[in-house]
């Protein structure tokens, strides 16, 4: 019987933000943990150019850090923002705050500054071991054998586990491994759209060169550019745009990113369509030229674990695209969540897993599919002056019914309510507001006495609300 109590060690393959915050977690609660990466130590080198996206650390990764005891350590690089900035060609910058209270704000932190006070926090624990530059090449199952290729010595090496956890990403290299094994009904989903990282330095003083305390979103309806501010003054902007087919309405009458590849084409369309922007990236060609195209998709698996031995968590077991900012977020609330489903130490690690995947597979659906409908939202609809007067009744329903109604983007980003809960909520708001709003120009002609009695009789009180 393959017992939790049993277990003296436990592998991780993948040391990004999943893997190394698990790492932190495990060790903390007495096991020893052996975490595989196959990059260098990325604390000893430079980040790939182009690949380090903003991170917006909402509620539910910051419990998770909270629970590891790192999260003062992560708050001295992280910038709340609390609202989206939205700039329309013509128009004066307009501020959309996120919430209706000050404390709801999301957290803008670096990516590889966030994995490395991780890494070092596992290390620090003593009981976690990081192995850089090993790649997973396969596993033996019959004899519970990781095989890896390594980098420093070009050779193979062979690692005997007694339960391995799959935090490696996207492309998951055990997910290919259990899949030879398992039917995991797994499915990829590609968008149509790619992102290019674009920087947007200090100004001539050092100072931001945008207000901070917001992301920047210029939405053009089929692509956008958002801007993160960073703890050194810096901005990290991401254009979003459709790949390929170019020269359609969707993107403007443009070829699509990844045939932007002319420089004067590059600049007549960022000078065109971001003209309040375009003077604040005097590295603009350089960023074209170096930061390569990343690709977008949505991973969805129905089965996560295999053999009674492994698991996957994080993006690779569900990767979502990045328009709701609950990657990372959701990554680590699987991280909290398996926590939890350890805390019977006599249980199986097949009855963990199966419980972990009861928790968190739904939810994971879910929060796949509020992410690509928020992609339309960020790009199109914050545009439009009815998406601001459905916004404003939101909130002003929120205020006079705490706990009851709380609009979708705060359930997710701003409370721990379940990703599936948040959904299905969502939904009949939703359908309240387009009843209320109906025939309505403004909210002070809505009928909030009907309000109040649909809200009564079909939104409960949520339990663990956070007023």
């Amino acid at each position: 019987m393959n017992r939790v109590i049993d277990t003296k060690t436990i592998t991780i393959v993948g040391a990004g933000l999943a893997g190394s915050l698990l790492a932190v977690l495990l060790s903390q609660r007495g096991f020893k943990v052996e975490l595989f990466e196959r990059n260098p130590d990325q604390r000893k080198q430079k980040a790939p150019a182009g690949r380090s996206i903003n991170l917006a650390l909402a509620e539910r990764g910051r419990f998770a850090l909270q629970q590891a005891g790192i999260l003062h350590t992560v708050d001295r690089f992280t910038l709340p923002m609390r609202g989206r900035m939205l700039h329309e060609i013509g128009k004066p910058p307009v501020l959309q705050p996120y919430g209706i209270g000050e404390n709801e704000v999301i957290w803008s932190t670096h990516r590889a500054r966030l994995n490395s006070t991780l890494l070092d926090a596992a290390e620090a624990t003593g009981n976690t071991r990081i192995h850089f530059g090993h790649k997973l090449h396969d596993i033996d199952w019959p004899h519970k054998q990781a095989i890896f290729e390594t980098t420093a010595k070009d050779s193979i090496a062979e690692h005997k586990f007694e339960v391995i956890i799959g935090a490696d990403g996207g492309g998951s290299a055990l997910r290919e491994a259990m899949k030879r094994i398992e039917d995991l009904g797994d499915s990829k989903q590609a968008l149509n759209h790619g992102y290019r990282e674009l920087t947007i330095p200090v100004d001539a003083n050092g100072d931001f060169a945008l207000d901070p305390g917001a992301l920047h979103i210029w939405p053009r309806g089929g692509f956008m550019l958002i801007a993160l501010p960073n703890s050194d003054r810096s901005f990290t902007a991401t254009l979003f745009m459709r790949l390929d087919e170019g020269g359609n309405e969707e993107v403007g009458g443009w070829p699509g990113l990844n045939q932007l590849n002319d420089w004067q084409q590059q600049r007549r369309f960022m000078q065109q369509e971001f003209p309040q922007a375009f003077p604040l990236m005097p590295q603009l060609e350089r960023d074209f030229k170096e930061n390569p195209i990343g690709l977008l998709a949505t991973v969805r698996c129905k089965q996560w674990h295999a053999r009674q031995c492994a698991l996957l968590l994080g993006d690779a077991a569900h990767a979502v695209v990045p328009f709701h900012g609950q990657g990372m977020n959701a990554a680590f609330e699987d991280c909290v969540a398996l926590l939890e489903c350890l805390d019977d130490p006599k249980e199986t690690w097949l009855s963990v897993f199966e419980r972990f995947q009861n928790m968190r597979l739904d939810n994971s659906n879910a929060i796949a599919d509020m992410a690509l409908e928020n992609y339309a939202i960020m790009r199109e609809s914050v545009r439009d002056p009815a998406f601001m007067v459905r916004k404003a009744l939101e909130h002003e329903l929120e205020r006079r019914h705490p706990g009851q109604f709380i609009g979708r983007y705060s359930m997710v980003m701003f409370q721990r309510i379940p990703y599936a809960l948040a959904y299905r909520r969502g939904d009949i708001q939703a359908g309240l507001l387009d009843r209320l709003l109906t025939d309505c120009s403004a909210i002070d002609e809505v009928d909030f006495e009907e309000a109040a009695r649909f809200i009564d009789e079909r939104l409960p009180v949520i339990d663990g609300y956070n007023s």
